[in-house]
């Protein structure tokens, strides 16, 4: 991986820790939100890869 492809926005699903709601932003662009419902910063529940497979 060259230093091009960590300036490219990255796919994470943030969650939050107390009611579980689900997003998914784009690092570097985005900061981490706050939860709409509960307004406190989500955290980062995975990073998404292309490729994956369930």
């Amino acid at each position: 991986m060259d230093r091009s492809d960590r300036s490219r926005p990255e796919p994470v699903e943030v969650v939050c820790p107390k009611c579980r709601y689900t997003e998914i932003i784009y690092l570097p662009k985005d900061d981490l939100p706050q939860c709409p419902d509960c307004h406190i910063q989500m955290m980062i529940s995975e990073l998404l890869d292309e490729g994956k497979s369930y």
